[in-house]
This record gives C-alpha cells, structure tokens and sequence, in this order.
C-alpha cells in the first residue's frame, strides 16, 4: 500500500461550468469564505487489472477487496489484498449447484476468511477460494424492479442484520398514484433466517406524496447508520429524513439540503413522464456522515434549455458529442453540509467517483476515475479524511 504524503485541495464553490479561473484543486471558492475543505489522500491501493472492475467492498481489518468483472453472460469474482495481488478469481453465476442466481446487492466481506452474497437463491457465504460455506433461502421472494451493484452501493450492517434498499418488483405498476401510497423505501435483511422486513414510507411532507407522478426509480433511497440514527435521502428530493433505529422506526426530523444549482423534478400532474428526465434530472447518489459533516454524492441536473436540447432530433455524432458535453458541463459533485443542512463545501473531487463513497471502520474510501484518454491495465482506490479548516491557519 502507498503512503500518500500530500494533501490536494478540494475547496469551495459555485457549480460554474464556463468558469476558466480554476485554483489547483480544480474548483472555484464561494466568494467570501473563509472555511476551505478538502480531502487529504492517505493511502491509495493499485490492483492490475484490465478491464471494466465494479469494486464491491473492501475491508481495512482483514486488508481484503472485493471486485467483479460484470459481463452480459458472465460475472467473475476476484478477491485481492491491500497490496493489490488478485489472490482469487472464480464464478458464482449460471446453472451451477452452489450459485446464488442473480445478485440483488453487491458483495459484502464478513472477516478474513469469507463473504456474504445476496441473491435470487439466497444469502450465501463462501470463503475467498469460492467454496460455499452456507445457505439460508429468502423466505420471500419477488423479482426486483432496480438493483445497483457497485463501490457505494451496499448493505449496511446493524447487529445482526443489514439495512438495504427495498428494490420494488416488476409487479407493481408504477405509473399509479397509489404505489407511492403503498411503498416501503428500506428492509432489514437476516442472513440468518432469509427474512425481510421492509419498513419506512415516504413522510407526508415528501414531494412523492404531493400526488404528482415521478419516472421510475427517481425516489432510489440512499442511506447511511450513524449516531443510531438512519439517514436516507430519497432520490431527486434534496432532503436528508432522520428515522429511529428502534421500532417502530419513528421520523425523528428533516434537514433540507442546501445545494447550490440543484435542478431536479418535482413531479407531473399526469402519468406521461418524460423517460429521459432519469438522464437530465438532479439526483442524490450517496450519503455518508462523517467527523459530524454530511457527505453527499449528487448529480446537479440538467438546464431547462439542455433538457430540451437533450430531445432534439440529432445524429448519431452530434448525439455523441452533446453526451460529452454535458458530462463535462453537468460532472458529479460532492457537498458537504453541516447538520442544518447548510452547504460548507461544494465540489467535483478531481480523479474520484463522487458516488463510490464507502465507509468500513471508521475509513472513507473512494475509487479513482477511469482515464478518458487511455485505457489502463489497473485501478485505484484510495483512503481519503475530510479536512474543514480556516483558511488563515493554511497560511
């Protein structure tokens, strides 16, 4: 593993895409302040790799990770060390008798020795050479309408279960009113018995229950478990709701988030829902608290005259490099808010996914961008700490 030894600037700003006065850092200051904030990297993990990787988990007592490769007819699981050497490759997908069907979240390190899978089959543990150690089979089970499978995206552990997103099913009709009505946004998991408890509807003051219709999936919670406290943003709406961990899982309060250039839906008066609002529309991706700050993921959304540029009729090469555009002007962000949700920090963090966030002993880790220009026979992942200082005392 690389000792990292300097720290790069991450402070804050204004989302300005035609801004050419850039710090360092890559981000412009919010004039006026004289807080900076930034992520100091201090450890960084390279695995040779050639490919397109999806890291799953990671585990900073056992040094162990978690990758897959996820191809159209096959998924390859490799475990590797911290030092970056692939110690095991082996598939779990297909006809085979110990397999665990589809996955429905990503993978999931219990200790040194073995890892918990999610699947259509059941919640099954093997040890790092691919050997099936159990299985429990889900007690219920309904095809999931949505599953996300990436560095970010998983359960979160508490007691003995685990806290995760209820991915809905592919009988529901959503185009109703009444399903927004009748959803539960959050279960908890027992790998021990395969049962699911699914908990937490949309609060009455929620935009999905204002009687307007939504596009699939724009209410995809995001969640993290601090302060025996749940924190859960649901999708587009810029809102952090505050559950109990203790039943019946009471809505504790609210903090509105205070983002700078949010531009997201907020619902139709009819059912006919533009489907590329899903590409165009704000969204929150990740949500994590850290040293009292919360640590937010987002997609900013689109302008209304990109939103109709995006439905323009162009060709294939103009389609192309209007994507381009817009994933240079409209990037990924991070925002860091205080607990009243005021904004302290807002930025693009330079060589990172925004989304990959992920929190395992105490450790925020975050997995380095693909090169656009060249293809590279490895990836990243690196240790980051959130640094919120005065200015002066950088001096």
């Amino acid at each position: 593993m690389l000792r990292l030894l300097y720290p790069y600037w991450i402070v804050l700003l204004l989302f300005s895409c035609d801004s050419g006065n850039k710090d360092k850092g890559g981000n412009k200051e919010i004039e006026g302040s004289n807080t900076a904030v930034y992520f100091e990297k201090l450890d960084s993990i390279r695995i040779d790799y050639l490919g397109n990787p999806s890291v799953h988990d990671l585990d900073p007592k056992s040094g162990t990770i978690l990758f897959m490769e996820h191809r159209q007819s096959s998924e390859d699981i490799m475990g590797a060390d911290f030092e970056g050497e692939i110690l095991a490759s082996f598939s779990k997908l297909g006809d085979v008798p110990d397999g665990y069907g589809k996955l429905m979240s990503t993978l999931r390190i219990l200790d040194d020795k073995t890892f918990l899978a999610y699947g259509y089959n059941g919640f099954m543990t093997y040890d790092f050479t691919g050997e099936l150690q159990s299985r429990v089979k889900l007690k219920e089970f309904r095809v999931p309408n949505f599953t996300r499978k990436a560095m970010g995206f998983g359960m979160e552990k508490w007691k003995s279960k685990y806290l995760y997103v209820d991915q809905g099913s592919q009988d529901i009709d959503y185009s109703s009113i009444e399903a927004y009505n009748e959803m539960r946004l959050l279960n908890w998991l027992d790998p021990e018995t395969g049962e699911k408890e699914p908990f937490i509807q949309f609060p009455e003051s929620s935009i999905f229950k204002s009687g307007k219709y939504f596009f699939r999936d724009s209410w995809a919670p995001s969640f993290t478990l601090a302060d025996d406290r749940i924190y859960v943003v649901f999708g587009a709406e810029p809102v952090i709701y505050v559950y109990s961990l203790k039943k019946p899982y009471s809505l504790l309060s609210s903090i509105p988030l205070d983002l700078a250039d949010y531009r997201y839906f907020r619902g139709s008066i009819d059912n006919s829902v533009d489907h590329t609002l899903m590409f165009t529309s704000g969204n929150i991706l990740n949500i994590k608290k850290v040293d009292g700050y919360f640590v937010i993921a987002y997609f900013p959304g689109y302008s209304d005259a990109d939103k109709e540029a995006e439905n323009e009729n162009k060709t294939q090469q103009e389609n192309l490099l209007f994507r381009e555009r817009m994933l240079n002007k409209y990037a990924k962000r991070i925002a860091v808010l205080d607990t009243l949700g005021n904004t302290i920090g807002d930025f693009v963090p330079e060589g990172l996914i925004p989304q990959s966030m992920l929190l395992r002993n105490n450790e925020l880790w975050m997995q380095e961008k693909p090169d656009k220009e060249e293809e590279r026979d490895y990836f990243r992942l690196f240790r980051v700490e959130l640094r919120v200082a005065n200015k002066n005392s950088l001096d």
